[in-house]
């Protein structure tokens, strides 16, 4: 078996793949044109398919033996952008947009498919191709609460994340927790409006926001050791009604997130620190909040075996041990939820290319993907998936 001959003969679907779904983007949970084609396309190959969870997709693969069973996962959603862009496959969706690299996730996963398809009378075990919605928002959990590990029962997953931060032509992988925990929050500062010309009249919730978003930052620089990765940041602020009015109250959210090995103990000595920031603040400036977390995923994890299976693939895939990397990140990713059911190993392939503009961070309007890279991916893909199923 030449994988690389097999993987050239489809390069030029690859790219067509991944153009269509970055120029057709949907939100998550409403993936309904992408999954209508994923289904379709793994029917094709002959794979045994069925949707999950509404816009999910699962492809199966029984080889000709019995053996154990090994998941592949892509992810389906975009994300509420406008594209800036000026390619010709660009976002025909306004206000939507592929700029995390799922658009390249779901073509090499198809890809891989086929090629995978094509020898299955040599595999032991079976292959599940997942494609999964709403990854943005935590959708991994209601993959499995679904059975996605179940008939037949998975044994081991492996999952590809194409990644600017990191140069073409690399791959980037270590064990243990390799992304971050992450918690959503909404936070709500209520005071009492009334004129600018009058402020000892009102309490100006302003103010107290603008407060809390500096005095939250002591936590990650003094509370917490520096050798414990912690980020608190603020995504929107929302407050005031006119330029005139002691606003009434401030809308904020943001994330927590925080990559230790004693997660939960230490997430909620991180929770503790971050409503004790805020409601001392809060008295401070008279005003009272209302906190809400968004459950979110936990770090992720990865096996110290199948890890060493994506290192071994990717000496192959690449020729070279130099290209990979020790990698780690404190974005958040729900692939994590896998991990903590069977081994798991959760890579990063370079796509930053400066000359191609490809090196721009993933959630910006501008985000694109190194194409050449993606013959990579689906090379990794086919590699780990054939060797753990041999092993």
């Amino acid at each position: 078996m030449d994988i690389k001959e097999d993987v050239a003969q489809q390069y030029h679907e690859l790219i067509e793949l991944r153009r269509d779904f970055h120029s057709h983007p949907e939100l998550g949970y409403a993936e309904y044109r992408t999954s209508g084609i994923v289904a379709e396309y793994l029917q094709k190959c002959g794979l045994e398919v069925k949707k999950l969870v509404g816009t999910g997709v699962v492809g199966l693969l029984r080889g000709a033996k019995e053996g154990r069973t090994v998941l592949l996962r892509a992810d389906l959603d975009a994300l509420a952008i406008r594209e800036l862009n000026e390619v010709p496959y660009k976002s025909l969706n306004e206000g939507t947009m592929h700029a995390c690299g799922h658009d390249g996730h779901i073509a090499m996963l198809l890809v891989a498919a086929k090629i995978l398809a094509g020898h299955r009378e040599s595999m032991c075990g079976n292959i599940k191709f997942v494609f999964q919605p709403n990854e943005e928002t935590a959708g991994a959990l209601d993959m499995i609460r679904a059975g996605v590990l179940e008939d037949p029962k998975v044994d081991a997953a492996f999952a590809i994340h194409l990644w600017s931060p990191l140069e073409s032509g690399k791959i980037g992988v270590m064990a243990g927790p390799v992304m971050a925990a992450n918690e959503e929050f909404e936070l709500t500062i209520f005071g009492k409006g009334g004129h600018t010309a009058t402020p000892e009249t009102a309490v100006d919730a302003i103010i107290a926001a603008a407060a809390v978003v500096q005095a939250v930052q002591a936590i990650q620089t003094r509370e917490k050791n520096p050798l414990d990765p912690t980020l608190i940041m603020f995504g929107k602020i929302q407050g005031g009604t006119g330029r005139n009015i002691v606003a009434d109250q401030v809308k904020l959210g943001g994330t927590l997130r925080f990559l230790y090995h004693n997660e939960e103990q230490d997430k909620l000595e991180l929770k503790r620190s971050f409503e004790r920031v805020i409601e001392g603040i809060c008295r401070v400036y008279r005003t009272t909040y209302r906190l809400e977390y968004i459950p979110s995923n936990p770090a992720l994890l990865n096996d110290r075996t199948m890890v060493q299976s994506v290192q071994d693939a990717a000496l192959k895939t690449l020729g070279s041990d130099q290209l990979v990397v020790p990698y780690h990140s404190l974005a958040g990713e729900d692939f994590a939820e896998f991990t903590r059911k069977v081994p798991s190993a959760f890579y990063f392939v370079g796509i930053g290319n400066r000359e191609k503009g490809t090196d721009y961070p993933h959630h910006h309007p501008q985000f694109n993907i190194d194409e050449e890279v993606l013959a990579t991916g689906v090379e990794m893909h086919v590699r780990t998936a054939l060797s753990y199923l041999k092993d």
